[in-house]
């Protein structure tokens, strides 16, 4: 049993020197701040913190409540200690029978030490009182009621918050007991409490208080607003569980819970039923389990369900293999489709050997065209040709990995990728998959669908994909792929390394007609409700369509403009005022207005200083213009017309180049310096780019500078070097149709293209004479008239 008194425990007292009025007892203390008119309990366990105590209550004295610099010294002297402490009474001295000891001290004020006394067994120090500031007025009085709400505010969030310190902490009047009284109770370091207990003026410690007090307030808001939400979760939980159970116990009293035993054997049965591999199986049966002990109506419930209806859904067995007719293939595609005789034959190769070796691994192939060639029905045409179903998935501005492998079931609303949604759509494991688009696939912050493609395209890799929404293999082996695309370039290396491309090319005008008399105009007539005997369009017609009003590597465009002159002859016959009407190309003028496209090479290159030459476009060929002039100047070159670093870097070729023979070929050299020479290529609006336009821009400044023109019938392409030889360019066959097209009966090409000669259409080697480039000599000797007419010489003299 503890002993309560007010003084020490009974003994012999030792005698000690009578202490100066000056002077106090040192209690040392660790860890410990006590602040004036603040009662607080304080343990001491030291010999010199107890001889201390005891000599001051036997013989009536204050004590100096003082604080140690440093917690870990067990001996502390006077240069361990704060210079600042508060002067306490004794109010009880209890003795535990573990001989600890407790005394219950109130504090009464401030003092500052100013020497330690030697000659006693415990510390002694002369001090000086510290006087309480007085300070008065709005700042203070404001700071005071602040302090006060806040204050309040902190005890009332406090789970165990002492008795009656609300009321205390009211009837305080004083601003520096009221901001000494908080910073006793703060739950703050006993550094920051000697920091504030050094802090006599009055203003400066309530703002410090202030300050300490706002963050223990936040910190307890925050905590209180997370107790409540937990609380307010849990409940709910516990009650929604509680109504789950009542639910269920009403419905086994009207005898209605074998719903949810009837589903789970209906989802066993379709288990059982799909013909999973023994893994996927597994994993079914483990969620099917999951969703037996789900209560009905959780979150999770609708999750595992999704889930088991597609692994249910998918088709994991391999149907039966149906037969391949190589020549109903053949029939098929040549009734699909017109030309493509090279695209067709490859296409009747892969059939064959599907046919031969259904096990093995099939090619995946990649059609590379212009828009509207016939890419995504030839995919339709071998899906036909091999009984398949047939399904597209559209890559293009596909950026998310998560739309090819699938989102994971961690989040809400998840599902497999396009894949695997792909399949199932099909209903079949050996589907033809035609991946439109290819080369349009977006990179962006989830991940790259080009990289996550590499797996799905690899036949070695393929057969164990893992969809990230299944989490179980599916074997896409049996699947045949086909991929479109509209540019070779803008598919990455690894995944063009996968694939077998098959390059389509634009057609030729003679393809385009015969195209429009099979198919289109027949589609229009259907689309817009007419009958083949109401209106009708003659050859001529066509023929002026496709020269006058498109000009396209495919048909679409055509395809518009007919369904445009056919709409205009269904008002007639809707209105009743014909039966039956023959447009031919006299009719076109008045549905299409006048013509689009015209013949302009010969006009555009009858001033010498322009060349005609052929491009490249991601939607066919085409024909530039290089049109180039000269004015006095410093010999400074200029280049319009939006070009790319690449074809202005063949400009100034060309233009090395005919500086390096202008003895040879009697130009006078002080042309170049005494003119700035200005090189334009028309449509500025759109980017050009590529080194095939250098024999075309050589020619141009041939022509400038010898005053010849070039050729109104001939155009060119070729890249060039400073020694003067043409080099070999792609695009070949692209580039002689749409030249074909814009009325060119000649065209001069670097003499390494001649194995490009056989992909040229018939049609365009009949209509148009060749000339093969070795050097830019051949160029000059077969591109330039040989004279030059008074006018044009009269203009190049101005130029």
């Amino acid at each position: 049993m503890a002993t309560v008194s007010q003084s020490p425990p009974a003994g012999a007292a030792p005698v000690l020197p009578e202490l100066p009025k000056d002077a106090l007892v040192i209690v040392p203390v660790r860890g410990f701040v006590l602040f004036p008119e603040v009662v607080m309990p304080l343990s001491i366990g030291r010999a010199v913190s107890i001889s201390a105590a005891q000599a001051a209550v036997r013989q009536g004295l204050p004590v100096g409540v003082l604080a140690q610099r440093d917690a870990a010294v067990d001996e502390p002297g006077p240069a361990d200690m704060h210079g600042v402490g508060t002067i306490a009474n004794v109010l009880r001295y209890v003795t535990a029978p573990d001989d600890k000891h407790h005394l219950i001290v109130q504090g009464e004020a401030r003092f500052r030490i100013v020497e330690f006394l030697p000659g006693w067994p415990f510390l002694v120090a002369r001090i000086a009182r510290i006087a309480e500031p007085t300070d008065d007025g709005p700042e203070i009085e404001a700071r005071l009621l602040n302090l006060r709400r806040q204050a309040l505010e902190t005890i009332a969030l406090l789970p165990q918050a002492p008795q009656g310190l609300a009321e205390a902490i009211g009837n305080i009047a004083s601003a520096a007991a009221l901001a000494d009284m908080v910073a006793a109770y703060l739950d703050i370091t006993a550094e920051e409490k000697q920091e504030l207990l050094e802090t006599v003026a009055l203003a400066a410690r309530l703002d410090k208080v202030l300050l300490l007090l706002a963050q223990r307030l936040e910190v307890l808001r925050l905590s209180a607003e997370i107790g409540r939400d937990v609380q307010e979760h849990v409940g709910s939980r516990q009650r929604e569980a509680m109504l789950r159970e009542q639910m269920a116990a009403i419905q086994r009293q009207l005898g209605e819970d074998d719903g949810k035993g009837a589903e789970i054997a209906e989802l066993a049965g379709r288990i059982a039923a799909a013909g999973m591999p023994a893994e996927v199986e597994t994993a079914a049966r483990k969620e099917l389990r999951r969703l037996e002990r789900t209560p009905d109506g959780a979150a999770e419930q609708g999750m595992i369900r999704s889930y088991i209806d597609w692994l249910v859904e998918l088709p994991w067995a391999l149907p039966e293999p149906k037969p391949i007719d190589i020549a109903a293939a053949r029939a098929s595609l040549d009734a699909d489709h017109y030309g493509l005789d090279k695209i067709k034959r490859r296409i009747v190769e892969f059939l064959a050997v599907r046919k031969l070796a259904p096990q093995g691994k099939a090619p995946i192939l990649c059609f590379v065209g212009p828009p509207g060639v016939g890419k995504t029905s030839l995919g339709q045409s071998i899906a036909r040709a091999m009984g398949r179903a047939f399904v597209r998935v559209s890559l293009g501005g596909v950026h998310d990995e998560a739309e090819i492998r699938g989102h994971r079931r961690t989040y809400i609303g998840a599902l497999p990728g396009n894949i695997i949604q792909a399949i199932r759509k099909a209903g079949s494991r050996d589907c033809v998959l035609m991946l439109d688009e290819i080369d349009k696939l977006g990179q962006g912050m989830h991940g790259d669908p080009a990289s996550a493609m590499l797996e799905v395209l690899d036949p070695e890799q393929n057969g164990t994909f893992r969809d990230n929404y299944l989490g179980v293999p599916f074997d896409l082996s049996r699947v045949v792929f086909i991929a479109t695309a509209n540019m070779l370039d803008a598919i990455p290396g690894p995944l063009r390394d996968r694939m077998e491309i098959i390059s389509l090319a634009g057609y030729t005008e003679e393809e385009k007609l015969a195209i429009a008399r099979r198919y289109l105009v027949r589609r229009q007539q259907d689309a817009n409700g007419v009958a083949a005997e109401q209106v009708t369009l003659d050859d001529a017609a066509l023929g002026a369509i496709i020269r006058h009003y498109t000009r396209e590597a495919g048909v679409r465009s055509l395809e518009r403009a007919i369904g445009q002159v056919i709409r205009h002859a269904a008002v007639k016959i809707a209105e009743g005022s014909a039966s039956h009407i023959a447009l031919g190309e006299g009719d076109l003028e008045e549905v299409l207005g006048g013509p689009i496209f015209e013949n302009e090479v010969a006009q555009r290159t009858s001033v010498p200083g322009v060349a005609t030459g052929m491009a490249w476009t991601p939607v066919g060929g085409d024909i530039l213009f290089i049109e180039a002039t000269r004015m006095p100047g410093s010999g400074r070159l200029i280049l319009t017309g939006q070009l790319g670093e690449v074809m202005k870097e063949s400009a100034q070729a060309a233009l090395s180049l005919v500086k390096s023979r202008a003895g040879s070929l009697g130009i006078d050299p002080q042309l170049f310096d005494k003119n700035d020479i200005h090189v334009h290529v028309p449509a500025g609006a759109t980017p050009k780019d590529g080194p095939s336009a250098g024999v075309a821009m050589f020619m141009a400044l041939m022509s400038l500078f010898t005053g010849r023109t070039v050729r109104s019938d001939t155009a060119m392409t070729g890249e060039i070097s400073l020694r003067g030889l043409v080099l070999p360019v792609g695009g070949i066959r692209e580039k002689v149709v749409a030249a074909a097209g814009a009325g060119i009966t000649r065209v001069m090409l670097p003499a390494r293209n001649r194995r490009d000669y056989e992909d040229i259409p018939a049609s365009a080697r009949d209509a148009i004479s060749f000339v093969w480039l070795e050097t830019v000599e051949d160029a000059i000797a077969n591109g330039l008239d040989p004279q030059v007419p008074a006018a044009a010489a009269k203009k190049g003299e101005s130029a």
